[in-house]
């Protein structure tokens, strides 16, 4: 039986302890030699080796492209979630290298207590199955909620999971018995038997016996890899190549580990042996016709959407699927859960371009682009369409030091941009969360820290690459598609994909941090302040407010937090000192810091949101008496947990209405107001809205046509309708507050 699975090579090295560093020097040999694997047996009992892993991390971090596993793990003397824990975070650590092999070993007395006394054959293959178990799920970070497994020999009630491996760590058991290869066909990713150990006929009939398990089980065969540890069959490599080539053609054997500590023989091994398998097996596979490479599982199967052609996915396209490791990790958002039915990863503007071809041959399916996953308006992510994640298009450059002109990836994180950008004492005005994608923000318009004095984001733009509906990558700036460039800055999710934008940065050195917390008897004259000061306040003064709703028994608080553009101490004071007089202060922070050390407020981790959060938006010129009161009814209503108003206006004003397509530039404040209920969130923003002027895309998660007219004034919607029409037709890019063509457009 052949499985048709890629062949590899490892080495299955002593960990002695007489002399540690020749175990190390021996696994850099076999990396040197060209081997996939290298391997240790698990003794912690024996004093004459070196403890497991401790030794695999050793090694992990003295190799560079080496998997590493146990040879097998000693399953009795390792508790599964300490093994979960340990084995995640080596995988980490080394970058996707760390492989799993459990063996049932010979010290199950070391928790006979759980079970009552001695453990039976069966009941160690109930424990081992439990083991993985556990391990399995403290792997899976796709849910919140902690984990539990409720077995008789390995339980976890509640445990937190996490952190998860780099890579789908294969769980492969060395394993002889019925039993014990049974739990392999149901449960196992590999068998890894030794040739020394096994009489004539035993492969074939473990095959048979793992096989039968894995098809009761809905499983195919093919997705439990056959190992098999070696000795050295023959003294001349041209006759171990054939009987290596005949385990694998004959008793489906993909992995063949050598055992030995001899580096000679581990070069002989990996340089002239493996080859020739690989030749061997790869002629007779083309002769048989025998289909080659590994499978997707048979629960991966069923997990596809339908209406998706996956098999059509582009060669060299990364593509997560709803049953793939990973997919938990970029199904949702950072506040929005999410089911896609197949997220794409392009690396580059040619596999942009093919993303986007096969979004065009799937024309009912909802599309989302994502950058970094951050936005509350929620079109990054769907259920069952197409999503496709830039975060590997990240990268940051210098082109030009003089003029502070850069280039940056949408996927890049503003966390990392101000990282990079303060290496040279400069900074782009981003929101304010590093989380946050540059593509999403730098499209929509960008209100961040230092808009009141250096404008928004798209106001630093100067270019972009852009991958357009059918396929085509170009460069647009103020002389080269003009309006495409227009339309890029406030309603970029309209007309394409942005792969690269080229900003002129400022010069920023130290500035004020404040975050000030106030006890607040009068919400709306409390507003009706924070307006007034921050309109009449020099442009170096950027603050926001942040306002919850009523806390039964305690009065109200209401957070200010924002930037004042200098290191001197008396002109920050002097700039935060009318907010001290509105209101009593009940916390207090004031500091000199760098940008990159206020934007660092981030997890770049995982986004696992949940839900379906909903907020609303608007812009307003000014702080009216009537606009503050709507507001504090909204919030006294209890509909409304989350209330902010952001400062705009200063240089923002200076921008034309007419010059992007951000056109409100009038609007000294946005506002945005969050809640958990649909339904009493828009009643109370009905309200509100009466005394708002426009909309700022990225904060509203609303599905009303009107929404497109308040987010563009006439003139500018009317021109955006005619760049619809001219740069993407078809609506290929229709889910994100989505633009009608004009119908008469040349």
């Amino acid at each position: 039986m052949d499985y048709g699975h890629a062949l590899e090579f490892g080495a299955f090295i002593t960990p002695a302890a007489a002399n540690p560093e020749i175990p190390v020097l021996l696994s850099q040999a076999a990396e040197a030699s060209g081997l996939d694997l290298v391997t240790f047996q698990d003794h912690p009992y024996q004093p004459a080796f070196l403890d497991t892993w401790t030794l695999m991390s050793f090694v992990a971090a003295r190799t560079d492209r080496i998997r590493i596993a146990p040879n097998v793990l000693n399953v009795p003397l390792r508790p599964p979630a300490v093994v979960a824990r340990s084995a995640a975070s080596l995988d980490l650590l080394s970058g996707g290298r760390f492989d799993l092999a459990l063996g049932a070993g010979g010290f199950w007395d070391a928790i006979e207590a759980m079970g009552g006394g001695r453990l039976t054959p069966g009941q160690a293959v109930t424990a081992l199955e439990e083991a993985i178990d556990v391990i399995r799920a403290l792997w899976d970070t796709s849910e919140r909620r902690g984990a539990f497994t409720d077995g008789e020999f390995h339980r976890v009630q509640g445990a937190k999971r996490g952190p998860s491996p780099a890579h789908r760590i294969p769980i492969w058991i060395g394993a002889y018995k019925p039993r014990m290869l049974a739990l392999t066909g149901r449960k196992g990713d590999g068998w890894l038997p030794s040739l020394g150990y096994m009489k004539p006929g035993d492969l074939a009939r473990g095959n048979a016996a793992i096989d039968a398990a894995a098809e009761s089980a809905d499983r195919d065969p093919r997705e439990v890899r056959r190992l098999l540890n070696v000795g050295q069959l023959a003294a001349d490599p041209a006759e171990f190549a054939e009987r290596l080539a005949q385990l694998a053609l004959e008793d489906g054997i993909g992995t063949f580990i050598l055992a030995g500590d001899d580096p000679r023989l581990l070069q002989t091994f990996g340089q002239e042996v493996a080859p020739a398998v690989r030749e061997l097996v790869a002629g007779e596979r083309t002769a048989r016709g025998t289909a080659q490479g590994e499978v997707r599982s048979a629960a991966a199967l069923a997990a596809r959407r339908e209406g998706i052609a996956y098999d059509d996915v582009p060669e060299g396209l990364t593509a997560i699927e709803p049953g793939d490791f990973g997919y938990g990790d970029v199904r949702s958002t950072y506040m929005r859960g999410g089911s896609p039915g197949i997220v794409l990863q392009p690396d580059s503007p040619a596999q942009v371009a093919e993303a986007i071809a096969f979004a065009r041959r799937h024309p009912g399916l909802p599309l989302a682009v994502r950058s970094g996953g951050h936005g509350i308006s929620g079109r990054s992510t769907n259920d069952g369409g197409l999503v496709i994640d830039l975060r590997r298009l990240d990268a940051i450059e210098v082109l030009d030091e003089e003029r502070r002109l850069v280039r940056i990836g949408p996927g890049a994180r503003w966390m990392q941009v101000a990282a990079a950008l303060g290496e040279h004492g400069w900074a782009l005005t981003s929101g304010d969360y590093g989380g946050v994608g540059v593509g999403g923000l730098a499209t929509a318009g960008g209100i961040g820290f230092l808009a009141r004095e250096h404008g928004l984001t798209i106001d630093h733009l100067r270019a972009v690459e852009v991958v357009l509906a059918d396929g085509s990558i170009v460069r647009a700036d103020a002389d080269t598609h003009p309006d495409l460039f227009w339309a890029v800055r406030g309603a970029g999710g309209n007309v394409g994909i942005v792969t690269a934008f080229e900003f002129e940065v400022d010069e920023v050195g130290d500035i004020g941090w404040a975050q000030l917390a106030f006890q607040v008897d009068d919400l709306a004259e409390f507003l009706e302040g924070y307006g007034r000061i921050v309109e009449s306040s020099p442009r170096d003064l950027t603050a926001f407010l942040l306002a919850g709703g009523p806390r039964p028994g305690q009065p109200q608080e209401v957070r200010l937090y924002g930037v004042v553009d200098s290191d001197d101490p008396d002109t920050i004071i002097a700039r935060l000192q009318p907010f001290a007089e509105l209101a009593p202060l009940v916390q207090q922070s004031v500091q000199v810091a760098s940008y990159p050390q206020v934007m660092a407020n981030a997890d770049l981790g995982p986004q696992h949101g949940v839900g379906e959060p909903h907020s609303r938006s608007g812009l307003i010129e000014h702080i009216t008496p009537e606009f503050a009161q709507t507001a504090a009814r909204m919030l006294a209503s209890g509909a409304v947990p989350f209330f902010q108003l952001r400062a705009v206006g200063g240089a923002v004003a200076d921008v034309a209405e007419h010059a992007t397509a951000y056109a409100h530039r009038s609007a000294n404040f946005s506002v945005v107001a969050l809640g958990s209920d649909a339904q009493r969130l828009d009643v109370q923003w009905r309200a509100l809205a009466a005394h708002t002027a426009g909309m700022y895309l990225s904060f509203d998660s609303s599905e009303r046509p009107e929404r497109i007219a308040e987010a563009f004034p006439p003139a500018t919607l009317d021109r955006l309708r005619a760049v619809k029409a001219a740069y993407d037709p078809t609506c290929v890019f229709r889910d994100n507050f989505a633009i009608e063509p004009a119908a008469d457009a040349a």
